[in-house]
């Protein structure tokens, strides 16, 4: 895979100063495959980047690089996976699908493989069927919260929910600022007018006190523990942790201890100015929680209602996906997006490792670009290259596995399927699910920056979206929106910069 360095596509930095929080990342590398020919890898459900980057464009400014996680802007579209296989035994369908890819720029052939799976959905049409649920509900009412954006937004997405819950849930309501607060001890869901007065009473003020914050949540998760329903806590928060525990570090510990009593954690994110993206999507990920951000009511309502069951709901836990390619069909590879779920080839067959929790409904995309043997790559061909294969099995592309477990505490299942399929498909006779997933994909590397996208540019992403609506399920209209968003973010790119991506 060919790379030049792109200067001219990285975005416009925001004009107002803030102090939002993101992690620091760097594009996965392109791998030779005779030296490196397994991926391992974490699943990933979080959504928060995406509802993020909207927020930005929406607003009229391009994202910052690290705000964009490619993983979350594919994944926060539901794929339906018509032709998906089911797996026997397992609570997922997978799908695979290998396409040209549209952003070469050098006279490569490069290929796009496409590696899915979703959840059975058991309950989201029947959400009686649903396991109880013990929902605590951790809310930042510090000083730093007070704008529209913040805690009067999440005090509406409070309210949202409040009007879903069944007698056989209940929910907690635990305030913190400079001090701490159970605003609503255990309440059975149905009690919906005692679960918004409450909500009401939330105010914003003072410093933000996390370590007591979250000590008392669990001690109130605890109290009313459901031995077979759900356990979680859910932060609603900016992230800015000024008083008590303020590092990453000692966060994802706290987690971490109370996710193996089955106590999970996720963090819901609202507004802007000292966002803590970083800490939200870490601790969630270590809570097996996810991690949302909340830029309107209809996305309180898509994360809180429409989802409720992939939000709340687990039904595989720790899952794990691992490819093996074959050099003799693949030279280089690279995985695109997923920078801080990749784990090591060793990672795969241990239990004690965590991995992502994938709840009822939901899906899963992973994107790989591959270099096949014989076109240009990154590195300069060698004199002695192996090319070696396994006896049997050289016809085969590559060879998937998914380790997964029915509970936290028990074993890992084990999923392996060969890639028989060795010859890509034009991108426009690609399923229509490949094709908008590949569009999302070219448009997060081109906020970031991405030299592996070459000229590909917003509107391209804007066209190939476009083109697969008509085959595609949107009765919320987001595929939609993504096609104005690609417009946003082209006309917020200088001139200068469109000119260049044109040459």
């Amino acid at each position: 895979m060919y790379t030049k360095q792109r200067a001219d596509i990285m975005p416009r930095p925001i004009n107002d100063a803030n102090r939002d929080n993101y992690q620091d990342t760097e594009a996965n590398p392109i791998h030779r495959t005779e030296e490196m020919p397994v991926a391992t890898l974490s699943i990933d459900t979080d959504t928060g980047s995406y509802a993020n980057v909207r927020r930005y464009l929406k607003e009229g400014h391009l994202p910052p690089t690290d705000a964009v996680r490619i993983e979350e802007m594919v994944n926060y579209f539901n794929a339906d996976f018509r032709h998906a296989q089911q797996v026997k035994g397992a609570p997922f369908v997978v799908t695979t699908a290998l396409t040209e890819s549209p952003w070469d720029a050098t006279g490569q052939r490069n290929q796009l493989l496409k590696v899915g799976i979703k959840a059975v959905d058991k309950v989201s049409s029947a959400q009686s069927s649903m396991p109880p649920a013990n929902l605590v509900f951790l809310v930042d009412v510090s000083g730093s919260m007070g704008t529209d954006d913040k805690l009067p937004l999440a005090k509406s997405s409070l309210r949202l929910l409040a009007k879903t819950l069944r007698a056989e849930d209940t929910i907690s309501i635990v305030s913190y600022s400079g001090s701490t607060e159970v605003v609503l001890p255990a309440t059975a869901g149905d009690k919906t007018a005692t679960i918004e007065r409450a909500i009401d009473r939330l105010s914003a003020g003072g410093s933000t006190n996390g370590e007591d914050a979250l000590k008392l949540a669990y001690q109130q998760a605890a109290a009313s523990f459901k031995n077979k329903g759900i356990n979680r806590i859910l932060m609603l928060t900016d992230g800015d942790f000024n008083v008590g525990v303020s590092d990453v570090d000692s966060m994802i510990d706290m987690v971490k201890m109370q996710r193996d009593r089955g106590i999970s954690l996720s963090t819901i994110g609202f507004g802007r100015g000292n966002l803590n993206d970083y800490m939200m999507e870490q601790i969630a990920d270590n809570g097996n929680g996810n991690y949302s951000y909340i830029d309107s009511l209809t996305e309180a309502k898509k994360v809180l209602g429409d989802e409720r069951a992939a939000t709340f709901n687990t039904v595989a836990h720790d899952v794990k996906v691992q490819l093996e390619f074959n050099p003799r069909y693949v030279s280089e590879w690279r995985l695109i997006g997923y920078e801080n779920r990749v784990l090591d080839e060793s990672a795969f067959n241990n239990d004690k490792v965590d991995a992502g929790e994938l709840g009822a409904g939901k899906s899963v995309v992973a994107l790989f670009e591959l270099t096949p043997r014989g076109e240009k790559g990154m590195y300069p061909a060698r004199r002695y290259d192996a090319k070696q294969t396994v006896n049997g099995n050289a016809n085969e592309l590559g060879f998937l596995k998914f380790r997964y477990k029915d509970s936290a505490k028990s074993s890992s299942k084990l999923i392996s399927l060969p890639l028989t399929n060795t010859r890509a498909s034009s991108l426009n006779s690609s399923d229509a699910d490949t094709r908008f997933s590949v569009a999302v994909a070219g448009f997060a590397q081109r906020l970031q920056g991405s030299p592996y996208v070459h000229d590909w540019r917003y509107q391209d992403s804007g066209s190939l979206a476009q083109g697969s609506l008509t085959s595609l399920s949107d009765p919320y209209g987001l595929r939609r929106e993504f096609v104005q968003l690609t417009e946003l973010a082209d006309a917020l790119t200088p001139t200068n910069h469109q000119n260049d991506a044109d040459k």
